[in-house]
């Protein structure tokens, strides 16, 4: 006999269990109507009754499901489209229990639990009016990623993972507890137990030489492991002194992550390298905050805020090339660059301060000033040991400081004095500056390798944002609204020191002295009602980016236009109710964009980068009878941006299809019971991956809710 998988029979025995139940709660609930009296007048119930239980009023349930998807083709790929396992599924989709103790007195519970989808959480709870609450949380969900490597056109050759996709388990326990007595300060206070561990996928990929080509290409799939938990405790006071409300926090937060980077390079030929980049990382986290309401007059409401955070931690690593990853270190010949017994530690302090101040000089206008400012300041340091080939290990040390402070003012009105118009604007503005001191690094390793940097850099930045938004009730089925904005950001670098020729092939990271980023953006909407069982809604937005980038003029090199983006999205919706049994809702999304650098006018290695894409959905829904629903739905997803650009580089651009049908059914037998049927279609085609990552799926899914 074939073995089961882990929990497999205990999931089947739990299913069959709950099923059963909920079968003999039918049956018992089918006898009694049966049973019941002839003389037995019950009153009509109204539609709204029959659609929400009947006439008496149910606080609790619980729902039971299982289902199933039967999938061909891909199953990481479809595991990470649908979050769902390629299988059966099934458990306690919600639940929900409520019960008055007494008369000011509350206990909830609230949960559900999806064995194979390994989703569950539980909160249990009291609440008891004018004194407080307890409350304790678990809850635990699972992710799902594809973490395949990459195809190459010309040979056909795909670097696939596994056949399953990669799987991040997060969850989380939590106690909080209230106080919530009259005439004394609010308190409340919460621990939280947060966690992550499993793998994903990683856009960082290793290399191969794949046949036919003579560039070694990142094609080779690369995995983080992860293994992360914290665990924070906080205090929240809050009290109101006449017209002031104060708010109070403290936080404590320490947690451990031990994530490493697993890279294969050159899969399938003969000389193979597993590269493990382990991080480890300790930290310590401490803040407080502080904030007022208070209303100085009728029109005039001043809110501050202020905010500390202390964060302290340590990190540790290595880069390692071996038979394997997570094995000790080895000298070889064929290994690049790596290193050893990486020690280290950073301290970050940040102040924040807030001012706002709302306004309304008359009811129809309001002004709301704000100031923010932050401050950081930065010290860390780090030593290990590098590594390269079969050279023995050089001793390497760094250090780093760096301080940032930056005021932000904000502008926002509102005028709503001319009939049917509401008039809104806003202004932004940022001014910071900072300092960055670098020294030290990794250097050569028996003269191969660059020095380690000294780098001493001054930054100033200044960002603006003017937007402006207006909508108008011409008619009163037509709305017409449009706006915009023009942003820009400007960073300006002066590089005091830097030991990296600007005039070499190593030019950073005292290479760039001026950078800007400069956005336009307009937008128009229309909603229109021409009868009133039809609503339109259509949308237009355009917007264009462009970057400048300034070098140090001893490069040599003049100030470009280093990239440029635009992009048109136009958006339409249609809401149609022919009957009072149906509706019908179909939706339209059409996305141009285009982002380009100077570099694809030169080489085909840098394609102008597209992210053109549309999508059309439709919906319905039609009531049967006043017991049974009918819903219908529609998707599809084109992206059309695929280039095979292989024998130059590693090709990018989406290149896909998608669409999905289902149909779902509602009936609802008694006044306690409903029963819901779904059935699901899904196809999903890529070009990006040669059609490796093509699927099939088919979804099966029933649930019974029980009120009571």
């Amino acid at each position: 006999m074939k073995p089961r998988r882990p929990f497999q029979n205990e999931r089947i025995l739990w299913q069959g269990t709950a099923l059963l139940a909920l079968g003999t709660a039918v049956s018992t609930l089918s006898a009694a109507e049966t049973n019941a009296p002839e003389t037995t007048v019950v009153a009509p119930l109204s539609q709204q009754e029959l659609f929400e239980g009947g006439g008496a009023s149910y606080n609790n349930w619980i729902e039971l499901s299982t289902g199933g998807f039967i999938t061909s083709g891909s199953k990481a790929q479809f595991q990470q489209t649908h979050q769902s396992v390629p299988g059966p599924f099934g458990g306690i989709s919600d639940f929900h229990y409520q019960h008055d103790l007494d008369k000011t007195t509350t206990i909830t519970a609230d949960g559900h639990a999806l064995i194979d989808e390994h989703d569950y959480k539980l909160s249990l709870g009291v609440t008891r009016e004018k004194v407080g609450f307890l409350k304790v949380t678990y809850d635990q969900f699972r992710t799902w990623y594809n973490g395949d490597g990459g195809f190459y056109p010309p040979s056909g050759a795909w670097y696939p993972l596994s056949e399953s996709a990669l799987a991040l388990d997060r969850g989380s326990v939590s106690f909080e507890a209230g106080l919530r007595l009259e005439n004394v300060p609010n308190i409340t206070f919460k621990y939280t137990h947060d966690f992550r561990n499993g793998q994903e996928g990683s856009t960082s990929w290793g290399y191969v030489n794949p046949p036919g080509s003579s560039l070694a290409q990142g094609l080779s799939p690369s995995i983080l492991d992860i293994d992360e938990h914290s665990d924070a405790f906080q205090l929240d006071v809050t009290h109101r002194i006449k017209s002031t409300d104060i708010s109070l926090g403290l936080r404590y937060e320490t947690g451990k992550l031990d994530d490493a980077l697993e890279i294969s390079q050159y899969p399938g030929e003969p000389v193979q390298e597993k590269i493990t980049d382990r991080e480890g990382t300790t930290y310590d986290l401490l803040s407080a905050n502080a904030s007022t309401e208070t209303w100085i007059r009728k029109n005039l409401l001043l809110s501050t805020g202020y905010s500390f955070s202390d964060l302290d931690s340590g990190f540790s690593g290595s880069r390692i090339y071996g038979s394997d990853f997570d094995v000790g270190y080895v000298p070889a010949a064929q290994n690049g660059f790596g290193y050893l017994g990486l020690s280290g530690g950073s301290r970050l302090r940040d102040y924040v301060m807030d001012l706002n101040l709302l306004w309304k000089p008359s009811p129809q206008f309001s002004i709301v000033p704000s100031l923010r400012v932050q401050k950081e300041d930065l010290d860390s340091s780090v030593n290990g040991e590098e590594t390269l080939a079969a050279d023995p290990a050089i001793p390497f040390d760094a250090s780093g400081s760096g301080e940032v402070l930056d005021v932000r003012e904000r502008l926002d009105m509102r005028y709503t004095g001319v009939t049917n118009w509401v008039f809104d604007a806003r202004g932004d503005w940022t001014e910071g500056d900072g300092n960055l001191n670098d020294a030290g690094g990794l250097g050569p390793v028996n003269g191969i390798g660059t020095p380690g940097v000294q780098n001493q850099t001054d930054d100033a930045r200044f960002f603006q944002k003017y937007s402006v938004d207006a909508r108008w009730y011409p008619l009163r089925r037509v709305s017409v609204d449009a706006g915009g904005y023009y942003k820009i950001n400007d960073y300006h670098y002066d590089n005091n020191l830097d030991s990296t020729p600007n005039n070499s092939a190593n030019r950073y990271p005292g290479y760039l002295v001026m950078q800007d980023f400069e956005t336009y953006d307009a937008n128009v909407g229309l909603t229109l009602r021409p009868w009133q069982n039809v609503t339109l809604i259509s949308r237009y937005e355009y917007q264009w980016s462009t970057i400048h980038t300034a070098p140090d003029p001893v490069s040599g090199l003049d100030e470009v236009e280093s990239s440029e983006m635009r992009s048109h999205i136009f958006a339409q919706s249609v809401s149609w109710i022919p009957w009072s049994r149906l509706n019908l809702q179909a939706t339209f999304n059409y996305v141009l964009s285009t982002t380009k650098t100077p570099a694809s006018d030169y080489t085909q290695a840098v394609l102008a980068a597209q992210n053109n894409y549309w999508t059309l959905s439709f919906s319905s829904g039609l009531v049967l009878d006043d017991k049974t629903d009918l819903n219908l739905d529609y998707f599809y997803y084109r992206a059309d941006d695929y280039s095979n650009n292989a024998g130059v580089g590693v090709p990018y651009g989406a290149g896909t299809e998608e669409q999905g049908v289902t149909a779902s059914l509602v009936r609802r037998i008694n006044k306690h019971l409903r029963l819901s049927l779904k059935y699901g279609y899904y196809r999903y085609q890529d070009e990006l991956s040669g059609g490796q990552n093509n699927y099939e799926a088919q979804l099966l899914y029933s649930s019974m809710q029980y009120r009571f």
